[in-house]
C-alpha cells in the first residue's frame, strides 16, 4: 500500500484546522453510547470540536458517519480492518492526527461510552493553557466500580510501583498538545500501554481530579482478564526496569539458597542433622535456586520479546485502515 493511498479515502475532505478541540475516542459495537456522547460534545463545544471515532474493527454495530452528522459535529470515523484493541486504537487515531494539527489546536483522549464525561474536557483544557504543561491528565476522584475492582485496583497500582519504580494512576482520558501528540506517536510503547507510554515519554505531565461518570449505555466489554491483561502490559512499556528488580531479587535469593545448602552441608557432615533432614533441605533450596533463575531468564526473554515486537510500531498505521469517511461541510 502507498503512503499516500489513505489521505483522504472518501469523497469527504476532513477539514479541522478552524476547531479548538479535536476528540480521540475508540469505538467498539457501542454505537448507542458513542452516539449519546457526539450530542454532548456538540451541546458543549458546538462548532469548535472535531471527533475523531476509530471503529475498532466492529462487526456487529459498525459505526456509520450519520452518527456524527445527526450529532450535529464535524469529525471522521477511521475504520480498522480488524480488532486492534482500545490501546491500539487511541494510537491509530493519534497518529491520524500528528501531522495535521496546528500550534493552537488542543487534542483530547476520552472513552466513548461515557465514563469520561464531555462536561470535564474543559477543566483539562484550562488546565492545559499553562506554558509549563504538555499533558494533563485526570486522575479519578470518585468510580462507579464494585468494590472487588476498587480492590484490585489499589493492589495494582501497589504492585505496579514496586515493579517500575513509577506511580500510575490514571487512564486513557487526557488533553495533549500537538508537540505532546507527535512526541507520543513516534514512541514505540504508545500501541501498548497510552498511560504508561506518556510516563515513558518524560513529557511535562499535570494531573487533573475529575469524577468518572456512569456509562451512557449497555455492559462494559473489559472482563477480569482483561483488566489484568491491560495492567500487565502498563509493566511491560517498563520492561526493562522490572528486568532490573526481578533480577536483583533473584540474585539475593539465590545468594540466601546458596548460604543456606553450605550451611545444610556444614551441618550434615558436623553431624547435627537428624535422618532425612538434610536431603529434603538440599532439594528444597536447589528447586528454590532453579526457580529464580528461571524466573530471571523467563523476564530476560520477555523483555527482548517486546522490544523486537514493538519495534514494528506505527510508523505504517495506515496499513492498519480500512477507510477514512468524513463529514459533510
Amino acid at each position: 500500500m502507498e503512503e499516500t493511498d489513505l489521505e483522504v479515502i472518501s469523497d469527504r475532505t476532513p477539514y479541522f484546522a478552524s476547531h479548538r478541540a479535536v476528540i480521540v475516542t475508540p469505538v467498539y459495537e457501542d454505537c448507542e453510547a458513542s452516539g449519546r456522547l457526539f450530542q454532548e460534545l456538540a451541546a458543549e463545544f458546538g462548532a469548535d470540536v472535531f471527533v475523531v471515532a476509530v471503529d475498532d474493527g466492529s462487526v456487529r454495530q459498525p459505526l456509520a458517519i450519520s452518527s456524527l452528522e445527526s450529532a450535529g459535529v464535524d469529525g471522521v470515523i477511521v475504520q480498522l480492518r480488524r480488532n486492534l484493541g482500545h490501546q491500539k486504537a487511541i494510537a491509530m487515531g493519534l497518529s491520524y492526527l500528528a501531522d495535521q494539527l496546528n500550534d493552537d489546536q488542543r487534542v483530547v483522549v476520552m472513552d466513548s461510552d461515557g465514563e469520561d464525561t464531555p462536561q470535564s474536557v474543559h477543566q483539562l483544557l484550562k488546565q492545559l493553557e499553562d506554558a509549563k504543561t504538555d499533558i494533563v491528565v485526570a486522575s479519578r476522584k470518585s468510580r462507579f466500580e464494585t468494590l472487588r475492582f476498587k480492590a484490585f485496583y489499589a493492589i495494582y497500582k501497589r504492585f505496579f510501583s514496586l515493579m517500575t519504580g513509577r506511580a500510575i494512576s490514571f487512564g486513557n482520558f487526557m488533553a495533549l498538545k500537538p508537540g505532546a501528540v507527535k512526541r507520543l506517536v513516534a514512541m514505540q510503547e504508545l500501541p501498548i500501554h497510552v498511560a504508561s507510554a506518556v510516563l515513558a515519554s518524560k513529557l511535562r505531565t499535570a494531573t487533573c481530579p475529575i469524577d468518572r461518570g456512569p456509562r451512557y449505555a449497555g455492559q462494559s466489554k473489559m472482563n477480569f482478564v482483561g483488566l489484568a491483561l491491560h495492567g500487565f502490559k502498563a509493566m511491560m512499556v517498563f520492561a526493562e526496569d522490572v528486568l532490573v528488580r526481578v533480577g536483583i531479587a533473584s540474585g539475593v535469593i539465590a545468594l540466601f539458597t546458596i548460604l543456606g545448602i553450605t550451611t545444610a552441608t556444614i551441618l550434615k557432615f558436623l553431624g547435627y542433622a537428624t535422618p532425612g533432614w538434610f536431603s529434603i533441605a538440599l532439594g528444597i533450596m536447589t528447586l528454590i535456586f532453579i526457580q529464580t533463575g528461571t524466573l530471571a531468564l523467563t523476564t530476560l526473554m520477555m523483555t527482548g520479546l517486546v522490544r523486537s515486537g514493538s519495534q514494528a510500531s506505527f510508523n505504517r498505521y495506515k496499513d492498519f485502515v480500512q477507510d477514512i469517511i468524513a463529514t459533510r461541510r
